[in-house]
């Protein structure tokens, strides 16, 4: 019996998928995270040889492998990839989202 499988496209975000109310900058922080441990991957560095490399703690760099990512800013993060000899480009797209409960705002005369 075969079923017919839908196709459903996502909006690239899986972080707005499951309607994480930051979801733009826990994405932003994955993807610079995946870029830090293909760093470490690359240049084949344990966590500690990656310290004694940048003199950031092992134990973050052990958070990171993990993609325990609450204790770090996006800044942070850019900063140890930097530390790596990776050079970070941003390009931002800014698209209108889901109507939110704005106010209106009302002309006084």
């Amino acid at each position: 019996m075969r079923r017919k499988l839908e196709l459903v496209h996502g909006s690239g975000n899986v972080f707005r998928e499951l309607g994480r109310p930051d979801a733009d900058v826990e994405q932003i922080k994955a993807v610079l995270a995946a870029q830090i441990i293909i760093a470490l991957e690359a240049r084949k560095l344990t966590v500690r040889a990656a310290r004694e490399l940048t003199g950031i703690a092992a134990a973050d760099f052990s958070r990171i492998r993990r993609v325990k990512l609450d204790r770090f800013t996006i800044d942070r993060l850019v900063a140890i990839l930097n530390k790596l000899d990776r050079r970070v480009n941003v390009s931002v797209s800014v698209r209108r989202g889901h109507k939110a409960n704005v106010p209106s705002v009302a002309s006084a005369r």
